[in-house]
């Protein structure tokens, strides 16, 4: 397939995606009901998870410069601020857009090569991909017996035929990764081999201790985000850590599919509280009302930041001149 017409399918895919589940999400729940359960939701908590979220995003940007340090390059906090509150907004326009536009941002700004600055931010993103690998073990771990027992009753509502297509499924995948599809294959093996070199390069950072740090607190911070919001609606008062876990995790994972997780966030929500036996309308407007939260955050930072770039970059090299 040509390789314009591929780019044109992962740009247009995840935002068609995205408004078909907009538009089933309020099938399900009109704007008014989420208004509702907005208005009678407790604005503290609201605010205190935008807090949250805005502290993890400021810890990100401040530990950009240990990736940058070994490397011999140091960037101004504010340029790092802008960079990474940029790369947010531009991620719901254009899918993964983001980490180009900002490793574009600081070699213009910075003036570090292109390259090297895009590196450092795989890298990054293999040391938050450790972090949310651990909370999915952590929510396995917490609720083993009951993801087991889930599997268990799944399995057994399927019928011997079902079961036998699932096999041959997973025996003719694995088929076509290895004899039909190599390059794929080994595309998959150099990822985890990535992973592993990003692990050891970390373990060899200089300020290593002060980058783990800063990635776990990023990543407490998004749990406390999506925690002490469900606070804000009366009907989560009495809910367990374990539905807040597994419905962080697959909120997460909804994010990734479509542009900043439009439309695939709320469903997310509503599965994995469907899990615990939750309502499916508080459920939903939650979802609703914590993709909102954090949007407007990422669109107000992210377009004061697209605006103050320029402008004190430009102050910047009249002070240094």
């Amino acid at each position: 397939m040509n390789q314009k017409i591929i780019n044109y399918i992962k740009i247009i895919l995840p935002i068609s995606i995205g408004l078909i589940l907009v538009v089933y999400s309020f099938s399900k729940i009109s704007i008014d009901q989420i208004l509702f359960y907005l208005k009678n939701s407790n604005y503290y908590w609201i605010l205190t998870g935008i807090f949250f979220g805005s502290l993890s995003h400021i810890s990100r940007s401040y530990r950009w410069n240990y990736l940058l340090s070994p490397l011999g390059y140091k960037i101004t906090f504010l340029n790092s601020f802008f960079a990474v509150f940029s790369a947010y907004l531009i991620n719901y326009t254009i899918p993964r857009a983001g980490d180009v536009a900002r490793a574009t941002i600081i070699s213009k700004y910075e003036n570090i090569p292109f390259d090297k600055t895009l590196g450092t931010i795989i890298a990054e993103r293999i040391a938050d991909l450790i972090c949310a690998f651990t909370i999915v073990c952590v929510a396995i771990i917490l609720k083993k017996d009951f993801i087991l027992n889930l599997i268990l009753v799944k399995i057994n509502s399927m019928s011997v035929t079902s079961l036998i297509l699932v096999l041959i499924t997973f025996i003719s995948f694995f088929f076509l990764l290895k004899y039909i599809f190599p390059s794929l294959s080994n595309k998959i093996s150099l990822f985890f081999s990535g992973i592993s070199q990003g692990i050891l390069a970390i373990t060899k950072m200089k300020h290593r201790w002060k980058f783990i740090f800063h990635t776990i607190f990023i990543w407490v911070m998004y749990v406390l985000m999506f925690y002490v919001t469900t606070l804000s609606m009366q009907e989560f008062h009495d809910i367990s850590f374990a539905p807040i876990l597994i419905g962080f995790i697959l909120g997460m994972f909804s994010i990734g599919a479509t542009n900043g997780g439009i439309g695939t966030y709320p469903e997310a929500i509503v599965i994995a509280f469907s899990l615990f036996s939750i309502a499916e309308d508080p459920s939903r407007a939650f979802g609703w009302i914590m993709w909102s939260s954090q949007t407007l955050m990422i669109i107000v930072f992210g377009g004061i930041s697209l605006l103050l770039l320029p402008v004190y970059n430009k102050h910047r090299n009249k002070t240094n001149k």
